[in-house]
């Protein structure tokens, strides 16, 4: 009788993300998910002095079943912290405490600017940043940063 080949079964199982670009005025989202390692632009959210609408989040998460969220880190060039980076923390612990997914931080150094470079890229240009907001792709960079090197992560 011919012996049979090893098989190992598979050590991960694919998972689905969400990505918070946070802001005070507005929160980008995106979608993504480890079986392609792909990210998507979902929505631009409205907050109100960084405090969303914590309903509008939880839509979300009922529509997408995401099995980990991921915030962006608004580091220092240098590194360090800004000062923004306790509020961007605040809304990691409370996405967490409120909905019980796991949360991960992101370094998030440059992707607005990345992100407005790939708007014009595609000829979206606008007269000012409200018309054309870019958290939503700016979300998506956040999430790809991660599928490139989930060992990155920072706890909230």
């Amino acid at each position: 009788m011919p012996a049979t080949p090893d098989v190992k079964p598979a050590t991960r199982q694919p998972r689905s993300l969400l990505a918070f670009d946070f802001g005070t005025g507005q929160i980008g989202v995106a979608i993504g998910q480890t079986l392609t390692n792909t990210a998507n632009p979902l929505t631009v959210l409205k907050a109100r002095d960084g405090i969303p609408s914590w309903q509008q989040i939880e839509q979300l998460l009922l529509e997408w079943q995401p099995d980990q969220l991921l915030v962006g880190l608004p580091l220092n060039m240098d590194g360090s912290e800004s000062e923004f980076c306790q509020r961007a923390r605040k809304f990691a612990r409370r996405l967490h405490g409120r909905f019980g997914i796991s949360v991960a931080m992101v370094d998030e150094r440059l992707t607005t600017f990345e992100a407005k470079g790939h708007q014009q890229a595609q000829g979206k240009r606008a007269t000012s940043y409200r018309q054309q907001p870019v958290d939503d792709l700016a979300a998506v960079i956040i999430l790809e940063t991660w599928l490139s090197d989930p060992s990155a992560a920072i706890s909230p």
